[in-house]
């Protein structure tokens, strides 16, 4: 890159938390209730999406039962989420990376009040310079909540890097000309992230977080 990186935007669940399997456990869990089918691949493919958007993709033909499936979902989410993580390197990464004096942010799809709570599980809310979640602006992949970091940062687009493991994060950087690096251990495929342009695709956090180093330091 050209100019120098000033600011690390991450997605959270399947990039920096290791939640994908509850998450999926939980939609599955909702959809039972309510006697909706729902597998495994399906649940998995709409992480990264605002939970609206979830239910529209999952259960377009039920719409009345979304806010009570989605409701469902989140009290089993929150009941055994309990050994939800960051994965092993996120958090030297992140202390990293603030030490020297990149702004770090997040943009999720997760609900504020989700987002609320699990940077408190990981005491991770003064790492962050600015957070954005689904319910507060569009879901991915519309761009709104990066060009809503970049103003609130007064970055540049260009001076920035999105970092995410899903074809809806990678396209929500590349509507806004962002740079951008996808991760293989997390929901989408190698195959699928490569098709949005990445700078690099990382397939753990030591490979992310020494790409991201060499970045900052090029």
């Amino acid at each position: 890159m050209q100019k120098p990186v000033e600011l690390i935007i991450f997605d959270w669940d399947g990039t920096l938390f290791d939640s994908v399997g509850q998450i999926v456990a939980s939609l599955k869990f909702a959809a039972q209730q309510f006697e909706q089918p729902l597998t495994d691949d399906a649940a998995k493919s709409i992480i990264g999406l605002g939970l609206p958007e979830v239910a529209q993709v999952l259960f377009p033909t039920v719409p009345k039962l979304h806010r009570d499936i989605l409701k469902t979902y989140g009290d089993h989410y929150v009941e055994h989420s309990r050994g939800d993580q960051w994965f092993a390197g996120v958090s030297e990464m992140l202390h990293d990376l603030s030490a020297k004096n990149l702004k770090l942010a997040v943009a999720t799809g997760k609900s504020r009040k989700g987002l609320d709570r699990v940077l408190g599980q990981t005491d991770s809310r003064d790492l962050f310079c600015v957070t954005r979640a689904a319910s507060e602006t569009k879901s991915k992949p519309d761009p709104l909540m990066l060009a809503e970091i970049l103003q609130q940062t007064g970055i540049q687009a260009d001076r920035a890097i999105m970092v995410g493991d899903t074809s809806y994060d990678l396209e929500m950087a590349k509507n806004i000309a962002m740079p951008r690096v996808g991760v293989s251990y997390g929901v989408h495929s190698v195959e699928v992230l490569q098709s949005f342009q990445p700078l690099s695709i990382a397939h753990d956090v030591a490979a992310l977080h020494q790409f991201l180093n060499a970045q900052v330091d090029a």
